[in-house]
């Protein structure tokens, strides 16, 4: 691979997954049309189902030179032919839009962090409350529908706890939830100071860990403990690793800030 073919590749990867994803679709589309003017000058042709297929396998080979993980790659195989099939079938619209609307409400934001909803265990939080210091100031980092928050606030009362989370639907659930228990804010985890906090935890996804990480070294005070459900942080060993044996197969990755 010569040297400008990597830079574009770098580049690239800077972008978000989603539209990289679409920018695949589109050029194998635009590509596809184009043989399809041609064929058709020649008078030749072939079936729409054969076309959606070429350009999904199309999609499928851009978004892997794009460096988009395997289930990025799937995606674009089976989008056009499944969205083809779906508009065959005689489902009423109106449970397409109110799909749309439930992922728009549940996910904002993920475009721009990266992160999809994940449910922590309630092993999670048990093998959190029992690293809290007494009294500590927590806080949840995409706190989504407020489980581990609401476990906490049962095995440790003692525990200040805080929340942020950028979906609106899911900050509602939060908040109506742990009305009383536990402070749940509407924001972004990018504009939330960290330096309030003895434990800061996070269940997020390999995408962010590397600028939070630095968000973590520049924000949080000496001593604190920063906790990740999962991820790691590339490079960085941690102080402690516990492993929860849940059916997820997660794992408690502890930093100590010094």
């Amino acid at each position: 691979m010569s040297n400008p073919d990597i830079l574009s590749l770098r580049r690239s990867q800077q972008l978000p997954p989603v539209l990289l994803a679409l920018g695949a679709q589109i050029v194998a589309l635009l590509a596809l049309a184009a043989v399809a003017v041609a064929l058709r000058e020649s008078g030749s042709a072939l079936p729409l189902p054969v076309w959606l297929t070429l350009a999904g396998l199309g999609a499928a080979l851009l978004s892997r030179r794009l460096g988009l993980p395997a289930w990025w790659q799937g995606i674009n195989l089976v989008f056009l032919p499944l969205l083809w099939l779906t508009l065959q079938s005689e489902v009423d619209p109106a449970w397409f839009l109110a799909g749309f609307v439930l992922l728009a409400l549940t996910s904002a934001g993920a475009i721009r962090t990266r992160v999809p909803l994940y449910l922590s265990s309630p092993r999670a939080a048990e093998a959190l409350a029992a690293r809290l210091p007494e009294h500590a100031q927590v806080l949840d980092l995409g706190c989504g529908l407020g489980g581990p928050l609401a476990h906490l606030s049962a095995l440790r009362p003692d525990a200040k706890l805080h929340g942020v989370e950028a979906a609106p639907l899911n900050w509602l659930i939060a908040r109506l939830r742990l009305r009383g228990r536990a402070q749940i804010r509407l924001g972004n985890i990018w504009d939330t100071d960290l330096a309030g906090y003895d434990v800061v935890y996070a269940y997020l996804s390999p995408a962010p860990m590397p600028r939070l990480w630095q968000k973590a070294l520049g924000e949080m005070r000496r001593g604190s403990l920063f906790v990740s459900n999962t991820f790691s942080v590339p490079g960085v060993e941690p102080d402690q690793e516990v492993e929860l044996h849940d059916l997820s197969h997660a794992r408690l990755l502890i930093w100590q800030m010094r």
